[in-house]
């Protein structure tokens, strides 16, 4: 491909199903209902509120609102941010917090902190593609552990840890509202993965973007709050799934000792996250909106859910199966062995409704009659629209 002195890594740069189909949408110029993107609907941002708090926190007077920050996050950030989670299943110290741009960063430094070329790395069956990417971009070895309805199968784990004759070094897991799944870890599976990962001296990367977003069932304790300070346990959470995607802020809480780590690497990225958006981002917690903005969108997101749901058995109640998370963003969606969900997505874009075919969430491509579909991004009315644009499209690729 090309004569340039790549490095061996570059081999394993597989990027993302996810993120390209944003590109490919924005090149459509008929209508279609997105299903694909994991993201709020334009609808669910709070924009007037981020206006309002934008012009308190960075207009006259903030004269250092547009400088370098700390790389570890700004004062301001921090001390908002512990002060809401205070109390909360994700309650943290100033030791132990970061602030990232983005989850995904926060998932870049963990892997980057942990994995050597050729480790073991336990990644969810199916898993967010951007996940197993980042442990594939330090040239991980992944095996693949099964979901089922309660999050990953930790018995099922251990059995395939002693068939591959060696222990992980990293289990990365989403263990609430799962991605895509949307599938939550029980109470006794959290405890026993965290059992199995002293046993090994694993490092769990607790990937948790949706916990705040439970609109049904009752919660469960997070990972972290399960680990009870077990250095094992590195959390990552981001703003961009409960406030905005385009904010690029979240934190991690990991062990104190990891943090002058932590630090150097990310200085190694980007120097420091974002300033003007962390002082955006702690204006609207310090100002009492989160609560407000998550009770709202809570409501949203389970009418939303219904809504697909009822669409899914009035068009497709005879063939297919699907999940039915207590939160989160994601449906995850079981056809039969005639429809090939990469070729049922070509076949859906032209009539008009774009998902994620299900073997994007698996490295060894386990899930090709699977699919991913988002219900938080559209309202009501057109999640029926294209659900019954899906139908349509899987009635077309049954007859070929």
């Amino acid at each position: 491909m090309t004569d340039l002195p790549l490095a061996s890594r570059a081999d394993y740069l597989v990027g993302s199903v996810i993120d390209s189909s944003t590109s490919l949408l924005a090149q459509q110029t008929h209508d279609i209902v997105k299903f694909a993107m994991g993201s709020p609907a334009a609808d669910a941002v709070p924009t007037h509120t981020l206006a309002h708090v934008a012009v308190q926190t960075m207009g006259a007077g903030a004269a250092d609102a547009f400088d370098y920050a700390a790389t570890e996050g700004d004062s301001a950030l921090r001390e908002a941010l512990l002060a809401e989670l205070a109390g909360t299943t994700d309650a943290t110290t100033p030791d132990r917090l970061t602030i990232t741009s983005g989850g995904m960063q926060g998932l870049d430094l963990a892997f980057k902190l942990f994995v050597d070329p050729g480790d073991l790395v336990v990644v969810e069956s199916p898993t967010y593609t951007n996940g197993s990417a980042t442990a594939l971009s330090y040239q991980a070895e992944l095996l693949e552990a099964p979901v089922d309805e309660n999050g990953l199968d930790v018995e099922q784990l251990e059995e395939l840890v002693v068939r591959a004759g060696r222990t992980p070094k990293v289990i990365y897991a989403i263990p609430t509202f799962q991605n895509p799944s949307g599938a939550s870890m029980s109470l006794e599976r959290r405890e026993r993965l965290l059992e199995l990962a002293q046993r090994w001296g694993s490092v769990i990367i607790d990937d948790d973007p949706y916990g705040m977003l439970r609109f049904a069932g009752e919660p469960v304790p997070s990972l972290q709050e399960v680990a009870n300070g077990e250095p094992l346990v590195f959390s990552v959470r981001t703003f961009s799934k409960i406030i905005a995607p385009g904010l690029r802020v979240g934190w991690v809480s990991a062990d104190p000792s990891l943090q002058p780590l932590l630090i150097s690497a990310k200085q190694a990225m980007d120097t420091c996250t974002n300033l003007p958006l962390q002082r955006l981002v702690a204006g609207f917690l310090r100002e009492g909106h989160l609560a407000d903005h998550l009770a709202t969108q809570r409501v949203s997101y389970r009418d939303r859910k219904d809504a697909m749901q009822t669409a899914l058995t009035e068009q497709l109640g005879d063939k297919a199966r699907w999940t039915d998370p207590e939160g989160g963003f994601f449906l995850w969606v079981k056809l039969g062995e005639s429809v090939d969900t990469e070729r049922l997505f070509e076949v859906a874009l032209a009539e008009g409704v774009a998902f994620i075919p299900g073997n994007a969430f698996s490295p060894s491509r386990r899930f090709p009659h699977d699919l991913r579909l988002c219900f938080a991004s559209m309202p009501p009315a057109r999640i029926h629209e294209g659900v019954t644009r899906l139908a349509r499209a899987i009635e077309k690729v049954e007859s070929e």
